[in-house]
């Protein structure tokens, strides 16, 4: 089993769609063994977004996902990482296959409504940023009808 951090960003939260965007990972088959709702802090932001700081956007980003309350959730399940990132789609949602979250609620990569981790390390970080260590799983009844 493979973990990954999930965002739901402020653009998603004030248009209504934590049901919908939620309810597309659980239908996928990915399992939700951690969530919450907050405003983000500005240092919690500061330190998620680190690796951008030297980008003329980083100032922007950092307004933005403290504007409004987001949705932070980790998410289980075999190859957690691709199946989510392929459930969201590519980052620009005018690039994103129709079907995914960002192709068919999206339209500008600056409100792309969600945020994934692009690997195991960076999933790692993540979690433990927002969600600290103590993570436990769950027996979910219906995963013999997902998984092998």
């Amino acid at each position: 089993m493979e973990r990954t951090f999930v965002m739901l960003k402020p653009d998603a939260v004030q248009r209504g769609l934590i049901g919908e965007i939620i309810g597309r990972f659980e239908k996928r088959g990915l399992k939700i063994i951690a969530m919450k709702m907050l405003h983000v802090p500005q240092s919690l932001a500061e330190k998620h977004y680190a690796v951008h700081k030297e980008r003329p956007f980083y100032p922007g980003l950092i307004k933005y996902i403290t504007s409004g309350p987001v949705v932070a959730m980790v998410l289980e399940g075999p190859n957690a990482i691709q199946a989510a990132r392929n459930t969201m789609g590519a980052t620009n949602p005018v690039d994103a296959t129709p079907g995914t979250i960002r192709a068919d609620l999206g339209m500008e990569i600056g409100r792309n409504l969600v945020h994934g981790s692009d690997g195991p390390e960076t999933a790692a970080f993540e979690i433990g940023l927002w969600f600290g260590t103590e993570l436990q799983s769950w027996q979910r009844d219906l995963d013999r009808w997902i998984l092998e």
